[in-house]
């Protein structure tokens, strides 16, 4: 039976452990967005994960919804994400770039000026987002027309050219949280007509021709899929998220990818239900689950054949030893949600490895 410590194979590569790093957005890659000697120091001393899905890269210029997350559309990005890959690799692990589009969760304060874009003409709602001016109402997006789609996809295609030339080991596509492809994915935020509105077939139009296009760069066993269908983050809503997410594990099917990433839960509590069990039911990939695992519910979880690995978000952020802490079954560093997005070294690459 398999355990959190035994091998998997993850597409084209082998992952040791099934204890994955999730993707954290900690915004220390500064106002030109691109990855630094400190980011490589944090990912290289969390290599001992079954694989690090590093963080939220914006895809395209213009695109920022946190100020100081990074980027992967330049050769500066390339360069400096090439040292935590090399940073990464020369302590023996494997890491994938979660590449993204912030959508309507972007901000013109963030980016010059611009105007986000999405799905429908509809701006996140009950939250406000951190800008240089502080904090600050989110906009009514432009809606994309279906003309300027196109770019978009050829946008995350030319994210994965630079993610391989980063050398990175794969990319994951964000397709979760309120992002853009979740925004056109979810009914309460795509009013559409035509071609990328209406039904479930349309509304993942967008996402599945991502899909497509990165996997011409990669080949699909080296790309994977984050999804959310209960997620309400980003003032998001389905009509009917179970009836989704069963849908989407089933079309998923023929795209043969490296895995598929469920966050399983909603942050807020807004709307419950199991998506978990019609998804492990009808997709026939490798399933990565996330949101709130213990390591105990994790084991039996893949011992019991409901999932394939388990990413674990701000319990790797405080432990950068997490599965020698796991399987020692030694106690976890708390994190301190204060030092989450603060610049500098404090509160993510000073957290203590065990001395066990």
């Amino acid at each position: 039976m398999p355990n959190l410590f035994s091998e998997l194979r993850v597409g084209a590569i082998t992952a040791p452990n099934r204890i994955f790093m999730a993707p954290l957005t900690r915004c220390r890659a500064g106002d030109t967005h691109i990855a630094n000697d400190l980011m490589a120091e944090h990912y290289a001393q969390r290599a001992s994960a079954g694989l690090i899905i590093a963080e939220a890269t914006m895809a395209m210029e213009g695109n920022s919804a946190f100020w100081m997350e990074p980027g992967i559309y330049s050769g500066a990005h390339v360069a400096g994400w090439k040292k935590v890959t090399d940073a990464v690799h020369a302590a023996g692990g494997r890491i994938f770039l979660q590449v993204w589009h912030g959508g309507r969760a972007c901000h013109p304060l963030l980016n010059g000026g611009k105007q986000p874009v999405g799905a429908s003409a509809m701006a996140i709602a009950g939250d406000e987002v951190h800008t240089p001016e502080g904090k600050k109402p989110y906009v009514v997006p432009h809606v994309l027309t279906d003309e300027e789609i196109p770019a978009i996809v050829a946008g995350f295609q030319t994210a994965a050219e630079n993610a391989k030339a980063a050398g990175f080991d794969g990319i994951e596509v964000h397709g979760a949280n309120g992002y853009l492809l979740d925004q056109f994915l979810r009914d309460g935020t795509n009013n559409r007509v035509g071609a990328y509105g209406g039904s479930l077939e349309n509304r993942a139009r967008l996402m599945f021709e991502v899909i497509t296009a990165v996997n011409k760069v990669w080949g699909s066993d080296r790309v994977g899929l984050r999804i959310s269908p209960l997620n309400s983050y980003n003032d998001m809503i389905d009509s009917d998220p179970v009836g989704l997410a069963t849908w989407l594990a089933t079309r998923l099917n023929d795209f043969n990818l490296a895995y598929l990433h469920l966050m399983r839960g909603d942050f807020f509590g807004k709307q419950k239900g199991d998506v978990l069990t019609p998804i492990r039911a009808n997709y026939k990939g490798v399933l990565i689950g996330n949101m709130g695992y213990t390591v105990k519910e994790a084991g039996a979880a893949i011992t019991e054949g409901k999932l394939d690995a388990v990413a674990f978000g701000t319990a790797f952020l405080a432990n950068p030893d997490l599965p020698a802490r796991f399987k020692a079954k030694a106690p976890l560093n708390s994190p301190n949600p204060e030092t989450f997005y603060s610049p500098g070294p404090a509160g993510y690459t000073d957290y203590p490895v065990w001395q066990g």
